[in-house]
C-alpha cells in the first residue's frame, strides 16, 4: 500500500461494559459485538442548507450488491439427527426442516437453495468500477449490482483487501456510468456534517445524516483500524456504501456498526477515505494490495516503561525482538530500542508504526528514529514485503516476568547457564503487581542485557542510585519476549 497518507491519531476505544457487540454491517453478517472550560466564540453551522439538492447529484452512482452463496447441503447433520431412507423432493426437505427445528441441529442445512446477502456500494470511476466491502462480497459464487435507476448487471470481482475489508468490482454498462469522487478525509473534523447512502435492510437509495463524532477509532477490526466514528444512522445492508462530506465527496466506506440489537443506535464507523483510496487504486491495478514489512515484534510504551527509560512522555513503540533476516536486522534496529518516528510520522502507538510500514514503499530505505540509551538514533532500513502477518501486536496487558533474591522488586531468581531463571514473586511485590511469574527469564535489565545474578545486582544497583522509582525489565516467556516496568517495592 504505498502514496496514502498516514494517520497518527491514537487509535483506541472504550466500549464500556454494555452487553454489546461490534459488528459488519452487510446484511448476512452477524453483529460483533475532564471536562475542560474555555470561553469560545460561536461560529456559524456549515451543514449544507438543502441536502436534497446534494443528494440529486450523487445518489446515482450509489448501488446495490446482490452476493449470492450456494446452499449449503446436509452432510453436517449430526449422525441420528435424521431418519433413514427420507423421500426425496419437497417432501425431503420438509422433514429436514422439521427435524431441524425440533432437534436444534446446525442451521445450514435448512436450506438446500442459493441466499442472497445484500449490500451498497458506489461507483468511483465513470468506466464501471465499484467500492464496497469485502465482508459483503466474501465467499460469493455470483455478483451482481443495480443501479438506482433499476438496471441490473453481472459483476466481476477485480480484488479484494480483508485486512481494511475493501473490495473493488467492475461492471459494464455499456456506457459511463454516474460517478462520485474521493474527498480528503483528513480534514475532517469531530462535529462536521456528514451523511450517507446505501441500501440498508436491501432498501435502496435510503439517505442518513449526522456529524462525525469521532476519528481514529480502532474497533478491533484488524491491525489498520482508524475508522471515522458517525452517528448518521448505519443499518444492516449499508456496508460498503459511501459517506459524504459537505460537499458531496465520499469521505469514507461504511462497514460496522457499534449496537446491542443489530440495528443503528447511531454509532456508526467508516474506512476513512485516504486509507480506502490508495487501496482501491492498488486493487484495480494489481488485484492486490502489497505491504511493506519491517520485521519488529513491539508494544506500546507505557507511562511506566517511559518513567524506566527517563522519557518525559509515554510515546512511541519499544521493541520486543527482532526477526532474523528481517529489514530492521539488517538496519540494527536492537530489542528495546524504541521507535518514535518512521519516514514523515511521528510514531504515538503500535498503530500508527503499523500503518506507517504497511504504506511504506517497498524495496526503499526509510529513515527511522529510535530511541537508544538516552538518546535518538536514526536507522535507514530498506522495507521488504509483507507476505504474512509477521508482525506481533503484544497487549496491553500488565503481564510480564522478573525475580525474587531481589527484594527490591519481590522476586527470587536463580541461574541455569547463561540464564536468569524467576524461580519465585512474592505477593503485594512490584513483581507481582505486573503480574511476573515463576519459570519466566530475565532477558535484560534496563536494557542491558544479564546473565548472571551479578549481572542482575549491577543494574538494579545502578538504578537505586539514580533514584530510578522502577526499572525496564525484558522477560522470556513460553518463547515469546516483551518488556515490563517493575516498580520498586517499598519496605515499611
Amino acid at each position: 500500500m504505498r502514496n496514502s497518507s498516514r494517520y497518527n491519531t491514537v487509535r483506541r476505544v472504550l466500549l464500556g461494559t454494555t452487553a454489546a457487540a461490534i459488528g459488519a454491517v452487510g446484511m448476512m453478517m452477524p453483529m460483533q459485538s475532564t471536562a475542560q472550560t474555555a470561553t469560545v466564540a460561536p461560529v456559524a453551522w456549515t451543514q449544507p442548507a438543502n441536502l436534497a439538492d446534494l443528494i440529486e447529484v450523487v445518489s446515482p452512482a450509489v448501488v446495490k450488491i446482490t452476493a449470492t452463496h450456494t446452499g449449503k447441503t446436509a452432510e453436517n447433520i449430526p449422525r441420528g439427527a435424521l431418519p433413514d431412507n427420507l423421500p426425496e423432493g419437497r417432501m425431503g426437505e420438509l422433514f429436514k426442516r422439521f427435524f431441524d427445528e425440533q432437534q436444534g441441529g446446525p442451521k445450514q442445512f435448512r436450506n438446500t437453495q442459493p441466499a442472497q446477502a445484500l449490500g451498497s456500494g458506489f461507483v468511483i470511476d465513470e468506466d464501471g468500477i465499484i467500492v464496497t466491502n469485502n465482508h459483503v462480497v466474501e465467499g460469493a459464487d455470483k455478483l451482481s449490482v443495480t443501479l438506482k435507476d433499476g438496471r441490473e448487471f453481472d459483476a466481476t470481482l477485480l480484488g479484494t483487501d480483508p485486512k481494511t475489508d475493501l473490495a473493488v468490482l467492475k461492471i459494464d454498462a455499456g456506457g459511463k456510468l454516474p460517478s462520485v469522487k474521493w474527498g480528503n478525509s483528513d480534514k475532517l473534523r469531530v462535529g462536521d456534517p456528514v451523511f450517507a447512502v446505501g441500501a440498508p435492510f436491501g432498501l435502496t437509495g435510503s439517505v442518513t445524516s449526522g456529524i462525525v463524532s469521532a476519528r481514529g477509532r480502532d474497533i478491533g477490526a484488524g491491525p489498520y483500524d482508524d475508522f471515522i466514528q458517525v452517528d448518521a444512522p448505519i443499518n444492516k445492508g449499508n456496508s460498503g456504501g459511501p459517506l459524504f462530506d459537505a460537499q458531496g465527496n465520499v469521505v469514507g466506506v461504511n462497514t460496522a456498526i457499534y449496537s446491542p440489537s443489530g440495528g443503528s443506535v447511531g454509532i456508526g464507523f467508516s474506512i476513512p477515505a485516504e486509507l480506502a483510496k490508495s487501496i482501491v487504486s492498488e486493487i484495480e491495478a494489481n488485484g492486490q494490495v502489497e505491504r511493506g514489512w519491517l520485521g519488529v515484534s513491539i508494544q506500546n510504551v507505557t507511562n511506566d516503561i517511559a518513567e524506566s527509560l527517563g522519557l518525559d512522555k509515554a510515546k512511541g513503540v519499544i521493541v520486543d525482538s527482532v526477526q532474523d533476516g528481517s529489514p530492521a536486522k539488517e538496519a540494527g534496529v536492537k530489542s528495546g530500542d524504541v521507535i518514535i518516528g518512521f519516514g514523515d510520522t511521528e510514531i504515538g502507538d503500535v498503530g500508527d508504526l503499523t500503518l506507517a510500514v504497511a504504506d511504506a514503499e517497498i524495496g526503499k530505505n526509510t529513515e527511522m528514529k529510535v530511541y537508544r540509551g538516552g538518546k535518538t538514533v536514526v536507522l535507514e532500513p530498506k522495507i521488504a514485503k509483507l507476505k504474512t502477518d509477521t508482525v506481533k501486536l503484544a497487549s496491553n496487558s500488565n503481564s510480564a516476568s522478573p525475580d525474587f533474591n531481589l527484594g527490591s522488586l519481590g522476586l527470587a531468581l536463580q541461574t541455569e547457564g547463561d540464564s536468569v531463571i524467576v524461580t519465585a514473586v512474592e505477593p503485594d511485590s512490584g513483581a507481582a503487581s505486573v503480574g511476573l511469574q515463576e519459570g519466566d527469564i530475565i532477558v535484560s535489565i534496563n536494557q542491558k542485557p544479564v546473565n548472571s545474578l551479578a549481572d542482575v545486582n549491577a543494574v538494579i544497583d545502578e538504578a537505586t542510585e539514580a533514584g530510578r522509582p522502577s526499572v525496564l525489565v525484558q522477560i522470556e516467556r513460553d518463547g515469546n519476549r516483551r518488556f515490563v516496568a517493575i516498580p520498586f517495592t517499598e519496605k515499611g
